[in-house]
């Protein structure tokens, strides 16, 4: 009789093990980062939710007048794929990558960022004139790392369009 309680009570202790280990895994966890680190992001997910859907890619007026640029570095492509920002006024770049290690840098400046999965990297950019800078990948990522290549076009800030909340300035369209 104590061996069929005894063997009872260990199935019951198993199959509680199980479903608290799912529940850390599928809940726990989850609100654990999302409260733990704003600077981390599921590779799995960006273009689903949160700060890295395709609607909120691109630049994006911030109410103190500096802009904020959000960008995925993924499978040999940057997105948005040509940016356009204002000249003189700064942008706080937001990047992730939805694969592997990429590094986006614009040539002709300083300026690079070293993206990897899961983390969003970050950087202040200003750039004083109106240029077209070529941006590529300069951390090897894969077989079409080659071809990886943005580009940024600055413009007088007096020409830079006014945006609605939900625009994003995008130059490959202009």
């Amino acid at each position: 009789m104590h061996a069929k309680k005894l063997g009872f009570l260990l199935s019951m202790a198993l199959v509680a093990s199980a479903i608290l280990a799912t529940r850390i895994q599928e809940v726990d966890v989850p609100i654990w980062q999302r409260f733990a680190d704003t600077n981390r992001v599921n590779p799995l997910t960006l273009h689903l939710q949160g700060e890295f859907v395709e609607s909120n890619l691109g630049i994006a007026r911030e109410p103190d007048g500096s802009f904020t640029l959000r960008m995925i570095a993924e499978q040999y492509m940057f997105v948005p794929h040509c940016v356009l920002v204002p000249a003189g006024i700064p942008v706080h770049l937001r990047i992730t990558s939805a694969d592997v290690v990429h590094s986006l840098t614009f040539s002709g400046t300083d300026y690079g960022v070293k993206v990897a999965p899961g983390v969003v990297s970050q950087a202040t950019l200003q750039f004083s004139q109106q240029a077209e800078y070529p941006a590529p990948c300069r951390e090897f990522c894969g077989a079409g790392h080659f071809a990886m290549r943005s580009r940024l076009r600055v413009i007088p800030k007096e020409q830079f369009p006014v945006l609605s909340p939900d625009e994003r300035g995008n130059c490959a369209s202009r």
